[in-house]
């Protein structure tokens, strides 16, 4: 097995998953990322979840999409094409579309691009990013929330949304920070054998890269962007300035540029 970022093979086992522990990751010397050994399979299935309502603001959901929306809007002034991937229930479109945005979403699910059709009148096409050409448009911006981790092949994804970009255009990408002193507090307590997440037995893991900043500014500056921001954030707003400060939130969210 080799890195699936920068192909070496200088990987440690850093934490294992399942009742068996039969999910093993490992964690790259050389760019830092963390691997899933995709031996055992993975499920990506069980993020599908019932069609939450998008004007429903009691709704977890919503909440957090606008809240990426509002960061977008305070570090992006100008306007133009916007192109959200994984675009969910399409909040996100929505408040980008109230502020000025072209907008458009790709999402995996017919269902959701259906009901993002009929109730917000925003239009979603159904593919798969490697499969989405856009009819030769081009985006000023690319939204990609909590869909990297999910795919084995970053360097392709990134490269795919450059070519999707304007040039100079920006990307938005949020994830799970794997170097989060809460996280990596947890694998300590479970490498000492001080704690045990009980998991099914149907249980499998539906992430197979996990970055940090190291191995996502590798990623970065592989795939010819530049990195224009790296903030950290968690699900309580309350903690969110403190994260963005200093680093050590659970999830990231980085703001990268095309070349111009």
């Amino acid at each position: 097995m080799k890195c699936r970022l920068c192909g070496g093979s200088d990987l440690k086992l850093y934490y294992t998953q399942g009742d068996r522990d039969q999910f093993r990751f490992y964690k790259c010397g050389t760019c830092g990322l963390v691997n899933l050994d995709l031996c055992e399979g993975m499920d990506q299935a069980k993020y599908t979840e019932a069609y939450i309502d998008p004007m429903d603001m009691g709704q977890r959901q919503n909440i957090f999409q606008k809240a990426s929306y509002d960061v977008i809007k305070s570090r992006i002034k100008t306007r133009g094409r916007l192109l959200d991937i994984g675009c969910g229930n399409g909040r996100l479109l929505l408040e980008a579309s109230k502020d000025g945005w072209q907008v458009e979403g790709l999402e995996l699910s017919t269902a959701y691009a259906e009901a993002i059709r009929s109730s917000l009148g925003i239009d979603v096409s159904v593919a798969d990013l490697f499969d989405f050409d856009g009819a030769g448009r081009k985006f000023d911006l690319v939204v990609m929330r909590h869909v990297l981790e999910h795919l084995p092949d970053s360097v392709a994804a990134l490269k795919k949304i450059r070519t999707l970009l304007t040039p100079g255009g920006y990307a938005v990408l949020e994830f799970p920070n794997i170097e989060a002193p809460e996280l990596r507090w947890k694998r300590f307590l479970r490498n000492a054998g001080l704690y045990r997440k009980r998991y099914a037995e149907t249980y499998s893991p539906g992430h197979c890269n996990e970055f940090c900043r190291e191995s996502f500014l590798y990623l970065v500056e592989r795939t010819g962007f530049s990195m224009i921001e790296w903030k950290t954030y968690s699900s309580s707003p309350i903690l969110n300035p403190v994260y963005g400060l200093t680093g050590i939130g659970a999830k990231a969210r980085a703001f990268i540029r095309s070349p111009a």
